[in-house]
C-alpha cells in the first residue's frame, strides 16, 4: 500500500525524476529527512554500467544510515532506460529507521515510476549491493525453486505419458493418466467378485511389465481386513462392506488406494496414482459397480466406524445450539432494578 508513513518526495526530487529519466544521470540517492524524501547525491553517465557500478555505489553507502539508490541500466525500451532499485538497510541501524525506509519504499517507486524499475535489490550488509553481490542475487532469483514431493511426481508423470506421433494427419495427445491392462487373472477375478463369489481383491502393478496383476482374492471379514493392507508398498483394494445402515442391510463394494506414506519410490507412488483413474473405469466396465473410493496410509484405518463415515457423510453445518448453563442453585429470583 502506497504512502503508507504518509512521507512524499520534494518539489525539488521531483523535477530531479525528470532529468534523471532522460538518461543523463547515472544514479542518485536518496534519503528521509524532515519527513520528506530529499535527494542526496548524484552522478552523471561516465562508461557503461557494469564499470560504474562499483565505482558510484559503494561510496554512497553509510555503514549504520538507511538509503534508496536507483541505478540506471544501459538498456532502454519503449517506456525509456530501466533502472535498478537498491534499498540498503543495514543491520546496525535503528529498527525505528528501517521499518520508516520500508514502509516508505512504495511511495518512492510509485512516484518515480515503477515500470521503469526492472528489478529491486535488497542490502543488509555491504557485500549484498557490490556489483558481485548483484549478478548473484540475479543468479538466485533466475534459478528454478526447488521442486516439492509432488511436483517431483508430476514430473516423473511426465516421463512416462503416452504420445503419439506427430504428422500431417496426426495431433499430438496426452492422456490424463496411465492405463495398464489387467492380466487375465485379475480379469476374471474381478468378473467373480461382480458375481458374488469373493469379498475381497488386491490388486498390484508389476512396474518392468507395466500390467496390472491380482495380488490376492477371496472372503474375508471387516476385521481381518486391515491386515490385508502392506506396509512397505502400495496397492489397490475392492471390498464388499456389509453392514445396516438406518435397520437396512446394505452391500457396498469398496475401492481402497493404500499408499503407506513415503516408504515407496516416488515412481512406485506416481504410478499408482495415476493409474487408479483408469483402473477404476476398467472394474466398471467389467461389471462391478464401486460405491465409494477412498484412500489410506495403514490398514488401523479401516474400521466399521470409518467406512460408515465415508459413506454416509454427516452434515457438519447443522451443529445443535449452545445449551446455556444453569445458574447456581439457591440464588433467588431475578431483581429488576437496584436496591436503593
Amino acid at each position: 500500500m502506497s504512502h503508507q508513513t504518509g512521507i512524499k518526495a520534494n518539489e525539488t526530487l521531483k523535477k530531479f525524476f525528470s532529468k534523471a529519466k532522460e538518461g543523463k544521470i547515472r544514479l542518485f540517492k536518496v534519503a528521509i529527512e524532515d519527513e520528506q524524501l530529499v535527494l542526496k547525491e548524484q552522478h552523471n553517465e561516465k562508461s557503461n554500467w557494469e564499470k560504474d557500478y562499483d565505482k558510484y555505489v559503494i561510496p554512497l553507502i553509510e555503514e549504520n544510515q538507511p538509503c534508496y539508490i536507483l541505478y540506471r541500466l544501459d538498456n532502454k525500451t519503449s517506456l525509456g532506460y530501466e533502472w535498478l532499485f537498491i534499498s540498503w538497510s543495514p543491520d546496525g541501524a535503528p529498527i525505528r529507521q528501517k521499518m520508516l525506509y520500508a514502509s516508505t519504499k512504495a511511495t518512492l517507486k510509485q512516484e518515480f515510476g515503477s515500470a521503469q524499475i526492472k528489478e529491486e535489490l535488497h542490502g543488509t550488509s555491504l557485500s549484498d549491493i557490490t556489483l558481485d553481490g548483484y549478478k548473484k542475487h540475479k543468479k538466485s532469483v533466475a534459478a528454478p525453486a526447488p521442486l516439492s514431493m509432488r511436483e517431483e511426481e508430476l514430473q516423473e508423470l511426465k516421463k512416462t505419458e503416452v504420445r503419439t506421433e506427430i504428422s500431417i494427419t496426426t495431433k499430438q495427445q496426452t492422456l490424463g493418466g496411465v492405463e495398464f491392462p489387467l492380466t487375465k487373472a485379475a480379469t476374471e477375478a474381478i468378473e467373480s467378485m461382480a458375481s458374488g463369489v469373493y469379498d475381497y481383491i488386491q490388486l498390484r502393478i508389476d512396474i518392468p511389465e507395466e500390467t496390472i496383476h491380482v495380488a490376492s482374492a477371496g472372503n474375508i471379514s471387516l476385521e481381518k481386513l486391515p491386515s490385508k493392507i502392506p506396509t512397505d508398498t502400495a496397492r489397490y483394494h475392492l471390498f464388499n462392506f456389509k453392514h445396516t445402515h438406518e435397520g437396512d442391510y446394505t452391500e457396498s463394494i469398496v475401492f481402497i488406494y493404500s499408499m503407506p506414506g513415503y516408504n515407496c519410490t516416488v515412481k512406485e507412488r506416481m504410478l499408482y496414482s495415476s493409474c487408479k483413474n483408469p483402473l477404476t473405469n476398467s472394474i466398471t466396465n467389467l461389471g462391478l459397480t464401486i460405491v465409494k473410493k477412498i484412500e489410506i496410509d495403514s490398514g488401523s484405518e479401516l474400521t466399521e466406524q470409518f467406512l460408515l463415515e465415508e459413506l454416509y457423510p454427516t452434515n457438519s453445518l447443522h451443529r445443535p445450539k449452545f445449551a446455556k448453563p444453569k445458574g447456581p442453585p439457591g440464588r433467588g429470583p431475578k431483581r429488576m432494578t437496584k436496591n436503593q
